[in-house]
């Protein structure tokens, strides 16, 4: 699944491309995604040209003059711009031609996507109306966390995952921050520290920013007929990692099931 370095990546990619140009036509090959897409969005995105683009958790909010289209890329959804004339691939459910002589295309082979236009502004749409805060903002903060997690009894994996507290962070970064942060993914929220959040807060935005600071380096080859762009390869110490040595202090990666999603951790570096 794209997580949020990936959404912000493609964010990035569609902008410089798509900012101020005239839509020219827009065709809805497959209407069931997620979620029907309007009916009426070919006649609502004829003749606009986007005002800005905005990433807000994993949506990439679109906004025109008379409404916003907000668009979620699901389990194995893209945006990507090709030259006009290039074929439609099989899962091409979405395409845009521009007025520049590019097309916007959506590609979501399993349809867990989501295109949905709203009049109002999109921060009111129950799909964004009780997102928590970006871990990127200066707002998500040790000082702002630690006094929820005292509160939590839950183990802080989970907790981290919660959308409604802080958004963005996939299992992936999960894992791999509380590796850093030396956190064992079963420990109760509330018995962190001030400091154990701080640190845990720290690794939280370094990864993230490492991350998006490397899938920016694959922008110039964004506009490619094969899709999907390069999205950085990470390193990871332990997702993905079980009974692989851990590579601090050599013992096997362990994993365990929490709220339905694997975690990763080492059972010597992690307490």
């Amino acid at each position: 699944m794209p997580e949020l370095p990936e959404v912000e990546t493609t964010k990035r990619g569609i902008e410089p491309h798509l900012l101020g140009q005239t839509i020219l036509s827009t065709h809805v090959y497959q209407p069931k995604l997620r979620w029907p897409v309007d009916h009426d969005l070919a006649q609502k995105l004829h003749h606009q040209a986007a005002s800005s683009i905005q990433r807000r958790a994993k949506y990439i909010l679109i906004h025109f003059e008379h409404g916003s289209l907000i668009v979620h890329l699901g389990m194995s959804g893209s945006l990507r711009l090709v030259e006009r004339g290039t074929p439609r691939l099989k899962h091409d459910h979405l395409e845009c031609e521009l007025a520049n002589g590019l097309n916007l295309r959506l590609h979501d082979p399993r349809r867990f996507g989501a295109l949905v236009w709203t009049d109002a502004p999109p921060a009111q749409h129950p799909l964004l109306l009780k997102l928590g805060v970006e871990p990127l903002d200066e707002t998500f903060s040790a000082q702002m966390l630690h006094p929820l997690l005292l509160k939590r009894k839950t183990a802080i994996k989970p907790v981290l995952m919660d959308a409604h507290l802080v958004v963005g962070i996939g299992n992936i970064y999960a894992n791999e921050a509380l590796f850093l942060a030396g956190i064992d993914p079963r420990r109760p929220s509330h018995s962190l520290s001030q400091h154990d959040t701080q640190n845990l807060v720290t690794h939280i935005k370094s990864l993230l920013q490492q991350a998006i600071q490397q899938g920016g380096t694959t922008l110039r080859d964004f506009i490619s007929p094969e899709g999907r762009p390069g999205y950085f390869q990470q390193t990871l110490n332990v997702y993905g990692r079980s009974g692989k040595p851990c590579h601090v202090c050599g013992m096997p990666i362990e994993h365990i099931t929490q709220a339905q999603r694997r975690s990763f951790y080492c059972p010597v570096c992690q307490h």
